[in-house]
């Protein structure tokens, strides 16, 4: 009998270790396919399907949600009523939040896995997240942390491109600030990159959430909107310069009150090319500081003419 019992406990150690050397091999497996496959992509939501696919081969679960301040949120699958949440690191990085689904518990087998296949995900994630940097970092101006001149090229073309399938009309705001040079002279550049970078800040917080603003180039912005007229763009155009006329900025006692000239031109003509909106925008501008500064001027939108009868449509 109790040579019996050394038996068939044997059977089941035995039993045991083959099962876990048979999961162990599997796990690898699907790491190092998981790995290769993770290589093809710096794209967050394209990391994140391949690495739902591959883990369900070891771990059923329903869905994942991920979240980074760089890579923004990734859904893929389902939400679920149990979960697993996880934190990702690498050494002087944080790779943001993820977290697993399931309609049942997950077992401590299954969370080990997880965490052994995200071992796999961390480097792509990170590569993607340096990638996006940079993307972002050649679309931005470094001083006042709104777009550059091509990032509003690449947001023009965009809005010309839905004024051609939809109809939707746009705005361009031009604003220049008065006698920068001045300022800059007066008072150090440092003090004139203040200004910049408090200007840009104003024109975010007075926008829509819709609207985009830009540094045109030295101490020039411009703002686009979105399914606007002229008529809108300049009301828009007020209410900047208004908020810009009650930045006060204090030096040594002194205060520094920029003022803006602002010039507005809308495109309701998808024939006509974006070089006319941002000339007819430009002259707005010089308008605007022909007529003593800090005043906004709008140049009227070319109207298309109607194809059949040639009057304005």
């Amino acid at each position: 009998m109790a040579d019996l019992s050394s038996g068939i406990g044997t059977e089941a150690i035995a039993s045991e270790l083959i099962s876990e050397q048979l999961a162990n091999s599997a796990l690898l497996d699907v790491r190092a396919r998981l790995a290769h496959a993770l290589q093809i992509s710096l794209e967050a939501t394209e990391l994140l399907t391949l690495f739902f696919k591959h883990s369900q081969q070891l771990v059923q679960y329903h869905g994942l949600v991920y979240e980074d301040v760089i890579l923004g949120k990734v859904l893929v699958g389902k939400r679920s009523l149990h979960r697993c949440h996880y934190t990702m690191n690498l050494p002087g990085s944080n790779l943001g939040e993820i977290t697993f689904f399931r309609k049942s518990r997950f077992s401590e087998n299954q969370q080990l896995m997880l965490e052994t296949l995200l071992a796999s995900l961390a480097f792509p994630l990170n590569n993607a997240k340096k990638y996006q940097q940079a993307l972002r970092m050649a679309l931005v101006d470094p001083l006042t942390e709104v777009g550059n001149r091509s990032a509003l090229d690449t947001a023009l073309e965009r809005e010309h491109q839905r004024l051609q399938r939809n109809g939707k009309a746009f705005a361009l705001v031009m604003l220049d600030i008065d006698h920068f040079k001045q300022i800059n002279d007066k008072y150090g550049h440092s003090r004139g990159d203040d200004v910049l970078k408090q200007i840009a800040t104003t024109l975010k917080e007075v926008s829509r959430a819709t609207d985009m603003t830009f540094r045109y180039g030295g101490e020039e912005f411009a703002v686009l909107l979105s399914d606007t007229g002229a008529a809108g763009g300049l009301i828009t155009a007020e209410r900047l310069r208004r908020a810009v006329e009650r930045i006060d900025i204090v030096m040594d006692g002194a205060h520094i009150r920029p003022t803006i000239s602002v010039g507005v031109s809308a495109c309701m003509d998808a024939g006509e090319p974006l070089q006319a909106l941002l000339e007819r925008a430009d002259r707005a501008l010089y308008d605007a500081k022909r007529q003593g500064r800090n005043r906004s001027c709008c140049e009227p939108a070319q109207i298309p003419l109607d194809a059949a009868t040639g009057v304005k449509a």
